[in-house]
């Protein structure tokens, strides 16, 4: 390790260290990508096979809705029992972890997490809970960074690396958007730049996008029907929208806080008694509403669409929220990035159907206001406005939509920051290391 003569307490990477670590992406990057993409893929069977049952148990009536419901809570139960027996560090998103992790507050997870994770998730989401499938494929990857870091017998600080590359290539196969999957690792879980993890992260998407893409194909996550930029008189109305997100995201935070807390509050009921019945009861909503449940893409790809139905829009959009701040507060594996996408594209359609009414003349599409609403309400919750603008533009594949996309972004992270309301990630890790003191405790006894 030689030293930088201008900054002497600031280490340079030797050229042979960086290489292999470097290697050791790339490879990590790979291998997070295969396990991403064979998670998506068990989540698509198991909403199929969801879908399927369904119809199935239609056809028995009182019966088949109590078979459905009753397999639903099993899922959900057994997915919260894997967290408790096997890793608790697999509930919830997983993202606040990995970021205590980044920054020293606690060891990394055991590399037995990665089944737990991948398991717990298809079992939970597969029942139509309300999650994100990023949140089990960061962690997933993290734990794939750490693993190969701790077989190559690197140093902490190396397998501190890995394990931010290997998160931003969860990322990027979830979502099938490599840029964004480096741009995470530096924005939100490191939160500053380093080097060795900029390069990390950026050969870790690669492979890992070359990889999935090998299996699951190169088209974009979401179609988008032809948009025209929008005009100087409509710009004002993207601030706005931002704005009303950035309020909207700090209802969402602190429900979710709420919703997490009283969940915890339940003390009579275990936990995976509480999933069991979360999970029962979103079962019956698939029953009657199958296109509510789950992750969120259909309505997301309707949104961009412009294929909601104006009167039914403010009724989905509280049924998703409540939904998903339930289905979060059951301690199951599952992340929370794709509801809230959803939740953005709706209420952004939601916001320029009534625009469009107000100023006919101005030739307004709600999809582009869709669009534009994911970024926004992303950011207002995460505040990490670059990851959102770059995600959302490499999962529609659409550019025209980037200067409004910044002006919302701008307004979403204002209101809230000026109204002092933490990020989501941060405000969750608080419980990360609550988690984690109770995990020592229970070990020392």
């Amino acid at each position: 390790m030689r030293t930088n003569p201008n900054h002497e307490s600031a280490p340079i990477e030797n050229e042979g260290g960086l290489l292999v670590l470097a290697l050791l992406s790339l490879v990590a990057g790979a291998a997070a990508g295969l396990v991403g993409a064979a998670f998506r893929l068990a989540l698509e069977w198991a909403e199929r096979l969801r879908d399927a049952l369904i119809i199935v148990a239609h056809r028995d009536n009182a019966y088949g809705f109590i078979f459905f419901v009753t397999l639903c809570g099993v899922a959900t139960f057994l997915a919260a029992w894997m967290v408790r027996r096997f890793s608790l560090h697999a509930s919830g998103s997983g993202i606040p972890h990995v970021e205590a992790v980044l920054h020293g507050l606690v060891p990394p997870a055991p590399f037995r997490l990665l089944a737990v994770k991948f398991l717990g998730g298809a079992l939970a989401i597969g029942a139509g809970l309300a999650l994100g499938r990023e949140g089990p494929s960061v962690q997933m990857g993290a734990v794939i960074g750490h693993w190969f870091g701790w077989a190559w017998r690197r140093s902490w600080p190396d397998c501190r690396v890995l394990i931010a590359a290997g998160a931003g290539a969860g990322l990027a196969t979830a979502f099938n958007a490599p840029i964004a999957g480096a741009a995470f690792v530096l924005e939100e879980l490191v939160q500053k730049f380093e080097h060795r993890i900029a390069i990390a992260a950026l050969a870790s998407s690669a492979t890992a996008i070359a990889v999935a893409r090998m299996i699951l194909g190169d088209t974009p996550d979401f179609d988008v029907g032809a948009l025209h930029y929008p005009s100087a008189a409509q710009q004002p109305l993207f601030f706005i929208l931002g704005g009303v997100a950035g309020l909207f995201a700090i209802v969402y935070n602190r429900a979710l806080l709420a919703t997490i807390a009283a969940a915890e509050g339940l003390k009579f009921a275990p936990v995976e008694l509480r999933a069991g019945v979360i999970g029962a009861g979103v079962g019956a909503l698939a029953w009657f509403a199958p296109a509510m449940v789950g992750g969120g893409d259909g309505i997301t790809q309707r949104a961009l669409m412009g294929a909601e139905i104006f009167s039914a829009a403010p009724m989905i959009l509280l049924l998703r929220f409540a939904l998903g701040h339930v289905s979060y507060s059951a301690g199951a594996p599952g992340g929370l990035f794709a509801p809230l996408l959803a939740l953005g594209a709706l209420f952004g359609w939601f916001f320029g159907a009534i625009c469009q009414y107000l100023f006919p003349g101005a030739d307004i599409q709600p999809q582009a206001f869709a669009l534009v609403g994911m970024t926004a309400l992303f950011t207002g919750v995460v505040r990490a406005p670059l990851t959102g603008i770059v995600l959302v533009t490499e999962m529609t594949a659409n550019t025209i939509m980037l200067l409004p996309m910044l002006g919302a972004c701008f307004a979403a992270m204002l209101a809230p920051t000026l109204l002092r309301d933490a990020p989501i990630y941060e405000s969750l890790r608080t419980g990360t290391l609550r988690r984690e003191r109770a995990l020592q405790q229970n070990t020392k006894t």
